[in-house]
């Protein structure tokens, strides 16, 4: 009886290959739209699933999670609806040209989407129109004035300076991720985990094996050359 190949257990989503939910617990985004004032920061929590701290805040009784920025520290006090200090979070609109800022709303209300990786920040450019923003990538891009962003720059900047030192470390950063590692050779992998698996008979006389898939083939066992218009060496 055949087994199912990485590909299609990881798409499975079985126990091996699954990530653990108690790593999520913790949700970033910004209070609905229109809830504005005071608001503090209660705690700085370190969740396995972000790369930077998440601020832990309450406004008005409610309590949400946002990334924190450099220099924050429990009890600091925070606006959100106006732009004065690093921490605030407030429209583009009101944000002036030229500020660092991160977790950017792609739409108004849904909670930030862009620059939340630790050390990481973008500009504010212009605002016209609407507003434009210089990412960490240097792609500018073009956004409703009414999306948020929070001021300053996001904490943990040295975390890429610091070597895993341990497999076992980058195994548990990775598996809280669900990322596959580590990363091997397919033709060194069992017949059972890959299609090009164990390597057996790849230079005997009789040929290579087939890299070829069928067109009909799961989605998982898509790997090699897929409807090529042709195979083999070209001869001269």
């Amino acid at each position: 009886m055949g087994k199912r190949i990485i590909q299609q257990a990881r798409g499975h989503g079985s126990l091996s290959y699954q990530v653990r939910k108690y790593a999520y617990r913790f949700r970033v985004g910004y209070p609905q739209l229109g809830i504005e004032g005071k608001a503090k920061i209660i705690d700085l929590v370190d969740s396995p699933a972000h790369t930077a701290p998440l601020a832990k805040i309450m406004i008005n009784g409610k309590i949400f999670y946002n990334v924190a920025f450099e220099r924050a520290f429990i009890g600091q006090e925070l606006s959100i609806g106006k732009a004065e200090k690093d921490g605030d979070i407030a429209k583009l609109d009101l944000i002036p040209s030229g500020s660092k800022i991160f977790n950017i709303e792609n739409f108004p209300g849904d909670g930030g989407k862009f620059v939340r990786s630790s050390g990481s920040y973008a500009t504010l450019l212009v605002k016209e129109k609407e507003a434009s923003v210089m990412l960490p990538s240097g792609k500018a891009v073009k956004l409703n004035k009414e999306c948020r962003a929070t001021i300053g720059i996001i904490s943990g900047a040295g975390r890429k300076e610091k070597p895993f030192v341990k497999a076992g470390n980058r195994h548990f950063l990775m598996k809280s991720k669900n990322k596959l590692w580590p990363r091997t050779s397919a033709v060194k992998m069992n017949v059972v985990d890959h299609p090009f698996g164990s390597g057996r008979g790849k230079n005997l006389s009789h040929g290579r094996k087939g890299k070829i898939a069928k067109r009909n083939a799961p989605a998982g066992a898509r790997v090699g050359m897929l409807r090529p218009r042709r195979s083999g060496r070209r001869k001269r």
